[in-house]
């Protein structure tokens, strides 16, 4: 009987735990297991059919080297910026990582729609060349869109080392030329590793700014499985795209999820500071990413005021009326936008902390389960998700298709690898000496994560849940295959309906929408930075640890 008060504590943390492996099983695996089996009815032969189409084989093609370009421009447009991230902390740091951040999580139809419109303008304006539905096009947007995860990524990572070595290298004569490329650049490799398999992840995956700015004659492996299934309605061979791109992504999280390990940087009594840039340097790199990121927004609002030869708000105006291109207006989509994404925080969020607390605290098979379980949302197509739940979760006892509670739970289950992401690094840096103490002292198991690990990653927690509102605002795949009522209309799907049909007044309407998605996102996580940034005050106050 001396076992069993140990397996009444046990019971609550299996409980728990068994609270994701239900949610993502219901509302991930199934449905993306249920549309493959239901499509792949050929067998082998559907795959022999992709690989001997010319279109198919285009897209795979395409796929691949336009991830790899956009990761590589990603680099070298952003390094930059994480040297300045290492270097900034307080209000100013928290301020220039949310800017830096603001144009990640804006959503996809709404960064296509800014360049779409600076391209045109840049083509009336200065004669240049337009760049629309060109593969150059895609990958300018992309390292706009990715640009955060390499500035933020290496920048906390490179904030985080400790700087004796470089200082110990100038001592003995080396510039700062030498000391970089000798001594920094090696111990900076697996976090430029780490956030160039991530980029390429996103850059594979994306779909909302291949389909805005590549048009037909730039085909991607999203592009393709959503014009087989929608438009010309073959699900096997959309279903067979879909396998492939799977596999894929299962092998870059397996790649992204070892990098991320080699990342982690545990807390230190003492850590020496890192040497500081010039201020012309410093000056320089923040001027190039303001206007590298400010300017499609710039771009965008100044749209947004155009009407009838002039400027004004009569495009804030309209979004108030009703126009036959959507079934409500479109402030009350926004309204349902911001509605779901703060239920979709809320479940994200749950589900994203018992993942990575059973990342970091389970046994190595139990870690790598939950970490490829959370993971593969992030990177399998949002039009096979959302198409999967319309599929399988319809008939009893899951008949949820036209629920509206449907709709934040997709996003939410884009959000969870985010949320995933964002804890876990924190839960890693924690000195295990933290958990040993208080073990020895008779703590059990999920007290010590009560008492120590949840305070500790409070800053985590702020950031993750700024990350999973402003995702579930800009959500677009895998909302476009849900209910299509106007109760359930989102402000991206608002966007993308009134920036498909002709005519200036309705995309003035779609550029004002635009903004007002981009003002909302921002202020998410420039309050989620302001959040962690106090947060993290407070504990350096009270813990003699930093972290």
């Amino acid at each position: 009987m001396s076992g069993w008060p140990q397996f009444v504590r046990r019971v609550p943390t299996a409980i728990i735990a068994f609270v994701p492996m239900v949610f993502l099983g219901l509302f991930f695996f199934y449905p993306v297991l249920t549309i493959l089996a239901s499509s792949l009815t050929q067998g082998w032969g559907g795959f022999a059919d992709i690989f001997q189409s010319s279109r198919a084989r285009g897209a795979l093609w395409f796929t691949a080297w336009q991830a790899t370009a956009s990761t590589a421009l990603t680099l070298i447009l952003a390094l930059p910026s994480a040297a300045v991230i290492a270097r900034t902390d307080g209000r100013t740091g928290a301020w220039f990582k949310a800017l830096v951040t603001v144009p990640f999580v804006l959503p996809t139809i709404v960064v296509g729609g800014a360049f779409k419109e600076l391209f045109e303008g840049m083509n009336s304006t200065f004669g240049l060349p337009n760049l629309n539905h060109t593969a150059i096009a895609v990958i300018i947007a992309h390292s706009f869109f990715n640009f955060a995860v390499v500035a933020r990524t290496v920048g906390v990572f490179w904030s985080g080392l400790d700087h004796q070595l470089e200082e110990q290298a100038r001592t003995l004569g080396s510039n700062s030329r030498q000391v970089f490329w000798r001594v920094t650049w090696p111990r900076l490799k697996p976090a430029i590793l780490a956030a160039a398999a991530i980029t390429f992840l996103f850059s594979f995956t994306s779909f909302g700014v291949v389909l805005v700015l590549g048009g037909l004659r730039q085909a991607t492996i999203e592009t393709e499985i959503y014009r087989h299934a929608i438009i010309r309605g073959d699900m096997t061979s959309s279903a067979t795209l879909a396998l492939i791109q799977v596999v894929a992504v299962l092998v870059l999280v397996l790649v992204n999820s070892t990098l991320e390990r080699r990342t982690s940087v545990t807390t230190r009594m003492i850590r020496s500071p890192i040497t500081p840039l010039r201020p012309r340097t410093k000056a320089g790199i923040t001027c190039f990413t303001l206007v590298f990121l400010g300017t499609p927004l710039f771009v965008m609002i100044e749209r947004s005021l155009s009407f009838g030869g002039g400027y004004g708000l009569q495009n804030y105006r309209a979004l108030f009326d009703k126009v036959p291109q959507l079934p409500t207006t479109a402030m009350s989509a926004l309204g349902n936008s911001l509605t779901y994404a703060a239920i979709a925080t809320v479940v994200a969020l749950t589900v994203g902390i018992i993942c990575a607390m059973a990342i970091v605290t389970r046994r190595k098979l139990v870690s790598r389960f939950f970490d490829l379980g959370a993971m593969l949302p992030l990177g399998v197509s949002a039009v096979t998700v959302g198409f999967g739940i319309l599929i399988a979760l319809d008939e009893a006892p899951f008949d949820w298709r036209t629920r509206w509670w449907i709709v934040p739970i997709a996003h939410a289950l884009v959000a969870v690898p985010f949320v995933v992401r964002s804890v876990v690094p924190m839960l890693r840096r924690i000195h295990p000496s933290l958990r040993e103490a208080a073990a020895l002292l008779g703590a059990s198991p999920s007290r010590i994560r009560r008492q120590i690990d949840v305070p500790l990653i409070a800053r985590g927690i702020a950031i993750a849940g700024g990350f999973a509102f402003a995702i579930s605002l800009g959500e677009f795949g895998a909302t476009s295959f849900l209910p299509r009522r106007a109760d359930t209309l989102t402000a991206p799907q608002a966007v993308f309906r009134l920036l498909g049909t002709p005519g200036d007044l309705l995309r003035g309407q779609a550029m004002a929408l635009s903004v007002v998605l981009a003002v909302a996102v921002a202020a998410t996580v420039i309050t989620s930075e302001m959040l962690s940034f106090n947060t993290a005050n407070r504990s350096r106050r009270k813990s003699p640890i930093g972290s």
